[in-house]
């Protein structure tokens, strides 16, 4: 188990930020409430921008960005993971041609992780790299996906399997925009800080699952979530070492999130996709958490329909894919495993 140093500086008003510092690019993080109406303290906005954002978003918080900015252009995606697709990619990358967009410009994704992975890859590719900014509005994309700079679209049912590694200019987090979403959702998001957890630390792990009322506790459950993905980004940007910790539940829950179809959500499906690399010890206790937040313990899934699209995983080296196991809470392993291996498991 690692120490986490969960310190941040706070700024008026209860606002707390984190700096971000990799090889290429340091960057800030803010978190608090009521901050859209203030992006302007937070982002460079004195040029042209073009808002990415979906038909779910709540129309006030664009407009707050938006009357933020002089020259903002704004192109609505549908909701949904299925329209992480390189048709609206292209969409994006159209727009910024049509309005004459330039290497001093930038793109603000206001959305959830599909609006912020498919905008950070435009950004990242249009004129070989422009400024990209980040609002997410969901848990599951602001304690997870707005940090780290992993950039990606979908392509042949394959997840995120054409992206970069793309750092953004800064991160706004509002925590008052988590007030728009069904509990399903919140849950949902909540996953992706149950792995962090039982993988760096035990405390915060027993603090989501003995909690009375999460979401009267949701701003410790984000600061914590992105402290520890923040250690983590820090050490290893590109994924080549600690970084592939955090997969833990993504091989198999990835794949079972694309062969239903994604009937289920991200979160849903790697919280099942936790239990099958879990000591008997940690299964049950993870269990028990996901069963407290009425997500999903087990799916009816076609196990040669996974196993295909385990096959394109991006941590798969030749026969071997590399898998992380959690024997203990707060601590890993990782593991190479076959498919075979992994096929058994199912």
């Amino acid at each position: 188990m690692v120490t986490i140093l969960y310190n941040y500086k706070v700024l008026n008003n209860d606002i707390k930020q984190l700096n971000i510092n990799t090889k290429d690019n340091s960057y800030t993080i803010t978190i608090g409430k009521n901050l859209l109406k203030n992006v302007d303290k937070y982002f460079s906005l004195d040029r042209k921008i073009l808002i990415v954002t979906d038909d779910n978003i709540p129309l006030n918080y664009i407009n707050d960005v938006k009357d933020k900015i002089k020259n903002c252009h704004i192109i609505t995606i549908p909701n949904g993971e299925e329209n992480k697709n390189i048709t609206n990619y292209q969409n994006i990358i159209s727009e910024l041609i049509k309005n004459n967009f330039t290497r001093k410009d930038a793109i603000i994704a206001i959305g959830g992780g599909v609006i912020g992975d498919m905008s950070a890859f435009a950004a990242s590719t249009y004129m070989r790299g422009i400024d990209f900014y980040n609002i997410p509005t969901t848990l599951l994309s602001q304690v997870d996906s707005s940090i780290g700079g992993k950039t990606a679209i979908d392509f042949l049912s394959i997840k995120n399997i054409i992206g970069t590694f793309y750092q953004p200019k800064g991160v706004l987090i509002d925590i008052d925009t988590l007030q728009s979403l069904p509990k399903r959702q919140l849950y949902n998001g909540l996953v992706e800080s149950i792995k962090m957890a039982a993988t760096f630390d035990k405390e915060f792990f027993n603090f989501i699952k003995d909690s009375n009322d999460i979401f009267e506790e949701i701003e410790t459950v984000i600061y914590k979530s992105l402290l520890i993905k923040k250690y983590v980004v820090e050490q290893d940007e590109k994924e080549q070492s600690i970084r592939k910790v955090l997969n833990f539940g993504h091989t198999i829950g990835h794949a079972i999130e694309e062969s239903l179809n994604l009937k289920y959500f991200h979160g849903e499906c790697v919280g099942v996709g936790m239990l099958f690399f879990s000591s008997d010890e940690v299964k049950s206790k993870i269990k028990e958490t996901l069963t407290k937040y009425n997500l999903p313990t087990h799916l009816d899934y076609d196990k040669n329909k996974v196993i295909e699209l385990i096959k394109h995983d991006k941590k798969s080296q030749s026969e071997t894919i590399s898998i992380i196991y959690v024997n203990e809470i707060g601590t890993y392993e990782i593991r190479q495993m076959t498919l075979s291996e992994i096929g058994n498991l199912l």
